[in-house]
């Protein structure tokens, strides 16, 4: 008899796995309580980040922690009433992002990047999304010298140990990639390997439908009422009960909840981020992806609009929207680029999954037969959705994962 599967969460990580899973004879039930890549998958900077062999650390320095407390950056903020309930978590985080464990978690981390274009391209082309692709990569830029120095001297490090591509850019060289980008820029990066993706939200209906094209099923249900039966799994949703042999928890920022009712504390954060989409004035063109690195914002040329994004923001999942970032960002942009009206109603905002080690979580369940972990992505949900749901789906169906995913089981975490 085919097995059944359930996919708990319906953004870019869960609709890969659901996918190599169906691929795989499971017959799959993507469920999640909004349509598949409608929550944190919907707002992202479109980057399939080949390059983001590091994961993004909680600062060192003193100087630069005291800074970020003034609470009035565009990279950084939090809610001071969420910092108690957080602490541990960020203190774990902070522990973690010291140089040495810092080099030793990017080791860990780099081989699930080095796959990311191709287990993509894998996807975008069985979903017949090439149309919402780039394949040009993407420019950081810096203000100062000593920023360029330092982030090209750990390029050519990357280079070296990880194959990552890059050119460093003059700025005679910005000018000519972006005419209409003013500001007193040194230099900056272009990262040659990463694709963009000029709709996050498009490429994960390409791939629902794609799933669906192979016989799986998208049902709106609530992970609330997830949990045993039997010798599987049970959950309600808008269809009434449905079982399953194997369930996978793909839930992104709420997989710390669903996991706490299952006797799990796994050391889970979330940072939140915003995004605007804007009109370009006059004939003025964005021609690439562009970090203002030393400022903490992007600005991204999407089918939508030229989208900003902030950095991070650390609150409770469920607490208020305080788009100040996009704010600050919004004035800063303004300044090297002719940013025209807002184009969205309000600000989007969205919630990052974060582990503490900065690495996601990939695996068995330690306590329960049948119950499968893929979440905890953090920045790169986007870019790591297709290589997280073939290694998963690979080790649910009995076959040796692609890439060797120990590091990231959740076994690692003590109880």
């Amino acid at each position: 008899m085919t097995k059944n599967a359930i996919v708990l969460g319906a953004g870019i990580v869960g609709v890969s796995t659901a996918i190599h899973l169906q691929r795989r004879g499971r017959q799959v039930t993507l469920i999640d309580r909004k349509e598949p890549g409608s929550e944190t998958s919907f707002g992202n900077a479109g980057l399939i980040q080949r390059e983001g062999v590091a994961p993004y650390g909680f600062p060192q320095q003193l100087g630069l922690l005291l800074r970020y407390a003034l609470n009035n950056r565009i990279d950084a903020h939090y809610h001071l009433g969420a910092l108690p309930s957080q602490i541990a978590f960020l203190a774990r985080y902070w522990w973690n992002s010291n140089a040495r464990r810092h080099a030793i978690i990017t080791r860990a981390y780099a081989p699930l990047i080095e796959h990311s274009i191709a287990e993509h391209k894998d996807l975008i082309e069985a979903a017949q999304a090439q149309a919402l692709i780039r394949k040009d990569g993407w420019v950081k830029l810096f203000r100062t010298q000593a920023r360029r120095d330092e982030a090209l001297a750990e390029a050519a490090l990357w280079q070296n140990e990880f194959g990552v591509e890059y050119d460093s850019l003059a700025p005679a060289d910005i000018a000519r990639m972006e005419p209409d980008l003013t500001g007193d820029f040194s230099g900056g990066i272009r990262w040659r390997d990463p694709w963009s993706v000029l709709d996050p939200h498009g490429l994960t209906s390409a791939y629902r439908r794609y799933f669906e094209s192979l016989g799986g099923r998208f049902v709106t249900g609530d992970a609330a009422s997830f949990g045993q039966f039997g010798s599987g799994w049970k959950i309600m949703t808008e269809e009434g009960p449905l079982e399953a042999d194997d369930a996978v928890m793909a839930l992104g920022p709420w997989a710390a909840v669903a996991t706490r009712r299952l006797g799990y504390s796994l050391p889970l954060g979330v940072k939140r981020g915003y995004h605007m989409h804007y009109a370009a004035e006059g004939n003025a063109v964005l021609n690439n992806w562009m970090l203002d690195a030393e400022r903490g914002y992007l600005l991204a040329p999407m089918n939508r609009g030229i989208r900003l994004t902030t950095g991070a923001e650390f609150a409770t999942l469920d607490a208020p929207k305080t788009p100040v970032q996009l704010d600050r960002a919004e004035a800063v942009a303004r300044t090297i680029f002719p940013l025209g009206s807002r184009l969205d109603p309000e600000p989007w905002m969205g919630a990052r999954p974060c582990t503490s080690d900065m690495m996601p979580v990939i695996g068995k369940a330690p306590h329960h037969q049948g119950l499968w972990f893929a979440f905890g992505h953090a920045h790169h949900g986007l870019t790591l959705g297709p290589v997280t749901g073939r290694a998963l789906a690979e080790l649910i169906t009995g076959e040796t994962p692609f890439i060797d995913i120990a590091a990231y089981s959740p076994q690692r975490f003590k109880p």
